[in-house]
């Protein structure tokens, strides 16, 4: 897929239905107060909306799902590298999970090699441990761009 396209994914411990739609991509060296210790902040914001009458959440990565990310020579980083867990956004941090009928912002952040951003590729391990996977631009884009540079300012 690609940025902005929606997948239907199945919430943390098989509950519920999730609507996840990757929306903005924002490559910065520093953010939220942090400066990214491999050389490049990979932000993602994406929209969750729950699809059924049951909330439905994210898996944790301690579970073995939520969000990685794969270089172009194949390699898989997650979230937890560098400074990446330390770079919050207010709009976009939260992380609990969505009430049937309503979504929410969230947001991933990665600290890359500035070889590992170019052209990765974003992927997302439901809680059937299924991957959904979306091609990412090498630059900023999406819409809300300059909102989460703004959002990044410290």
């Amino acid at each position: 897929m690609k940025l902005g396209e929606s997948a239907q994914t199945t919430g943390d411990g098989g509950t519920g239905v999730l609507q996840i739609t990757p929306d903005t991509v924002v490559f910065t060296k520093e953010g939220g107060g942090e400066t990214a210790e491999n050389g490049m902040f990979v932000v993602v914001t994406m929209k969750d909306k729950a699809m059924t009458a049951v909330a439905a959440d994210e898996p944790a990565p301690i579970g073995g799902g939520g969000w990685k990310w794969m270089a172009p020579d194949g390699e898989m980083l997650d979230t937890q590298g560098g400074n990446a867990f330390n770079v919050t956004m207010g709009k976009y941090n939260n992380a609990d999970p969505v009430q049937p009928g309503a979504w929410q912002w969230r947001s991933q952040v990665f600290d890359l090699t500035p070889a590992q951003a170019k052209g990765g590729t974003l992927i997302y391990i439901d809680g059937e441990e299924k991957a959904h996977r979306w091609e990412m631009p090498s630059a900023n884009s999406g819409p809300n761009v300059a909102e989460v540079k703004k959002q990044l300012e410290f």
